[in-house]
């Protein structure tokens, strides 16, 4: 059996090709990737223009299994994305008050029933606890025994237009999806161990669009959320304030740039010549009026001013949810973002906690080609890593991903009608 993680970001696509033995072993074959077309700050806003480098990924699928592109585990991203906590009450209906996978079932659905406008819909419903008769914290109520079940879920609804680009986009290219992942739960899944879940912490997904959050405590949920701000707004920031294209200021953000401007010497240069060198570009192809050097410093201001702008979202998110500067196991920063020098001592400064990178966990996986395992050992791998491993999870048992296995645009808004 075939799976494929396919992660659609503002910057590039990637998807993970891997198949599933009959052991449950999975085994990575191929890592594909190509640059993005027609998605903005984490959604699809022309179905035309994505279909050409989504098109491109899965004709190298199809080449080694046709069958794979049924089966995409695919990410749904964008700042519209709203995450709210809910209840669920129900009677339990056996008379000997044993609690039954239909009290489970339907304690759940109740728990989905919240005021959605018309445009809205729920990807996901995460149980954080059962309550039995007032007891709270209960993990798994299967077969104990009370009058009353209860849930406290966290439910996660987007804008219907985003899944629909999503679907019609594979569909019309002969793929099937399995199921839809918010990104930063995609994320969490392949990044952050039970320990941090235990002790509580922040992950923040720093991509090229959006950045997003999801925070853990005792291995719970407690919130997530998304904002439409990312490191391309760093390129556009130094394309700006360096008076070249975004290509140029790219290649400098990569090679040059720092996120605290204090580390960096106030006479500190950046000629042409390195950046040349860098870039691969022809002198003749900068812009007239590029300078023959520019400013480390004067660099390093615009990042670390655009990234205190991110920190800042955080805390705030924080603050709201009395979580701030109270997470022991801190903040954890993923996706390209990340990769910035300094970003973790300005997340340090900026957040008050502990700070760290975080790579994708490759333990549970097979790897086909050795050269994979340095290729994906980035941060920017995180949620396609996460992706697999959430379709090896549904695969693997029936799990709390709620749109299942091939469904079209129609279905899955039956599937949620109340």
């Amino acid at each position: 059996m075939f799976i494929t993680a396919l992660d659609i970001g503002s910057y590039k696509i990637k998807a993970f090709l891997a198949e599933i033995d009959k052991n449950r072993k999975p085994f990575l074959i191929d890592v594909l990737e190509e640059y993005s077309s027609g998605v903005r700050k984490g959604e699809i806003v022309d179905v035309n223009e994505i279909l050409v480098p989504m098109g491109k990924i899965f004709e190298k699928i199809k080449a080694k299994d046709k069958a794979a592109i049924k089966n995409i585990f695919v990410n749904v991203g964008g700042a519209n994305i709203k995450c709210q906590n809910s209840r669920g009450i129900i009677a339990v209906s056996r008379a000997d008050n044993e609690i039954s996978q239909d009290d489970i079932d339907r304690v759940v659905k109740a728990s989905q029933a919240i005021k959605l406008l018309p445009n809205r819909m729920i990807i996901h419903n995460i149980t954080r606890e059962y309550i039995i008769d007032g007891i709270n914290d209960v993990r798994e109520p299967l077969g104990m025994s009370g009058t009353r079940l209860e849930v406290n879920s966290l439910v996660i609804d987007v804008f219907s237009l985003n899944v629909k680009n999503i679907l019609n986009s594979i569909e019309s290219l002969g793929g099937g999806v399995g199921g839809l992942v918010y990104n930063p739960l995609a994320a969490s899944r392949s990044i952050l161990t039970k320990s941090n879940k235990d002790l509580g912490v922040v992950l923040i997904d720093i991509g090229a669009g959006t950045t997003s959050m999801s925070v853990y405590e005792e291995g719970k949920l407690v919130y997530a959320m998304s904002f439409p701000i990312g490191s391309s707004n760093i390129t556009n920031d130094l394309a700006v304030g360096l008076k070249c294209s975004v290509a140029l200021a790219e290649i400098v953000k990569i090679f040059f740039g720092r996120a605290i401007s204090s580390e960096v010497p106030a006479k500190g240069k950046i000629t042409l010549q390195e950046i040349l060198e860098k870039s691969g570009f022809e002198a003749n192809a900068l812009d007239k009026n590029f300078k023959s050097s520019i400013s480390a410093y004067f660099v390093a201001e615009i990042i670390e001013s655009r990234l205190e702008e991110i920190f800042e979202f955080i805390n705030r998110e924080l603050k709201i949810i009395g979580k701030h500067g109270q997470l022991p196991a801190g903040a954890i920063l993923c996706g390209g973002g990340a990769k910035i020098p300094g970003i973790i001592d300005l997340a340090k400064k900026e957040l008050k906690i502990s700070s760290d990178i975080g790579l994708p966990e490759t333990k549970e996986l097979e790897i086909y080609h050795r050269d994979f395992e340095n290729y994906i050992n980035e941060p920017e791998f995180a949620t396609v890593t996460g992706l697999l491993y959430c379709g090896m999870d549904q695969c693997a048992k029936e799990s709390g991903w709620l749109i299942k296995e091939n469904l079209s645009f129609k279905k899955v808004l039956k599937y949620f009608m109340p």
